[in-house]
């Protein structure tokens, strides 16, 4: 503060513009997944091998299911010999309709787990 009424006056007619610290955009310094797997970096690798493991775990186990499903009927066909038309209503009415149902739910699993990688990668 200045002493002498002169200078006390000078100070008061001066403007005086009061600012906050800049406001520069800067670059988002988050990373970015995308960027991650584009550049093919250790943690990009993970987020892929992580979209394969869950991926190839729906695949095993509609795999184990179907083994399930269709790996006891040459033995039902070896007792149902002498009728042809059990086996057709076997086929048709116990096999397809599990086999229907378990396509849809490993093409529904693999969508959310693609549609689940994309949400990841896109930081959504």
């Amino acid at each position: 503060m200045p002493h002498d009424p002169a200078d006390r006056r000078a100070a008061a007619d001066r403007r005086v513009v009061v600012t906050g610290p800049p406001r520069r955009t800067r670059p988002l310094s988050r990373y970015r997944p995308r960027t991650e797997i584009d550049e093919q970096t250790t943690l990009g690798h993970t987020y892929v091998r992580s979209l394969m493991r869950s991926q190839l775990r729906a695949a095993l186990t509609v795999f184990a299911v179907l083994v399930l499903l269709v790996g006891p009927l040459p033995l039902v066909f070896t007792v149902m010999r002498d009728s042809a038309s059990a086996e057709w209503i076997v086929l048709g009415f116990c096999v397809y309709p599990p086999l229907v149902l378990l396509a849809r739910w490993y093409v529904r699993r693999a969508d959310r787990n693609e549609k689940d990688f994309v949400r990841l990668v896109e930081d959504r």
